[in-house]
């Protein structure tokens, strides 16, 4: 036999793995995010906080109390707060007139009419006072529901107080008057305050179908909306400046933060 007969054959290769692969890598190991797509992700994270951030100090603003008793919720300190939706614009509502202390309040309203026996027609006693409180909590609810939901929602109004909080006494008091009339709007600019003008109309206009028949009529639905707007604008008077007073008596010695800090 020759000697190239006993010559030993190569020993068989193994298939080498790809070399875009590294030795030993799982294939099921997943790959880096593509730059776009992390960018996406961090979008919706940044996008998420600011709405969790603003729900904890919207959360805040309707926590507010005059003097811890009387609801405050309509206001905000911030210079630009995103706009409300409908359902905030609804909770705020529900949260305002149904609050325990409005309706202490509209019990003692009633009493007060009831012993100076206003609306007669609605007599005394138990069934008296049941009547003049029912036709007082309608007064608050649909005042507030007519200015602080169905209005603003469809004319895109804010139906808060943007509270100016800064400068001399003269100038933001003639800027608590104007907010009656001059409203910010959920595009971030002013408007009319159509809310205010027809929530307190309508709300008048609805008081003929639970007060008394002397009590109806064109001049006293006027009367009642004039009545409403007053007490919106005094209302916001008392949205500016009571901060001030506020830290003025308890918290004097203590700097205190402007508004939108």
């Amino acid at each position: 036999m020759s000697a190239q007969l006993l010559t030993p054959l190569p020993p068989t290769q193994t298939l080498s793995q790809p070399q875009d692969q590294p030795q030993g890598a799982d294939e099921s190991t997943p790959l880096p995010a593509a730059p776009q797509q992390q960018t996406d992700e961090q979008k919706k994270a940044d996008e998420q906080k600011k709405a969790d951030e603003n729900a904890a100090i919207l959360k805040k603003e309707e926590s507010q109390r005059i003097l811890s008793v009387i609801p405050n919720f309509g206001t905000t300190n911030r210079r630009t707060p995103p706009p409300l939706t409908p359902g905030q614009k609804f909770h705020l509502f529900a949260k305002s007139a149904f609050d325990p202390v409005e309706l202490a309040v509209t019990g003692m309203q009633a009493g007060i009419s009831q012993a100076e026996d206003e609306f007669p027609e609605y007599g005394q006693g138990a069934s008296g006072y049941g009547k003049r409180y029912g036709a007082t909590l309608a007064d608050e609810v649909s005042s507030g529901f007519f200015t602080d939901y169905f209005y603003p929602v469809i004319f895109k109004q804010d139906p808060r107080y943007y509270r100016l909080g800064e400068g001399s006494i003269k100038r933001r008091l003639v800027y608590a008057l104007k907010q009656e009339v001059i409203c910010h709007n959920d595009h971030g600019g002013h408007s009319p305050s159509w809310e205010n003008a027809f929530g307190a109309l309508t709300s008048g206009g609805l008081s003929n179908v639970y007060y008394p028949p002397s009590d109806r009529g064109f001049g006293l639905t006027m009367s009642r909306t004039g009545i409403s707007a007053a007490y919106g604008t005094l209302a916001g008077v008392v949205d500016e400046f009571y901060p001030d007073i506020h830290h003025w008596l308890f918290h004097r010695h203590e700097p205190m933060l402007a508004p939108g800090q």
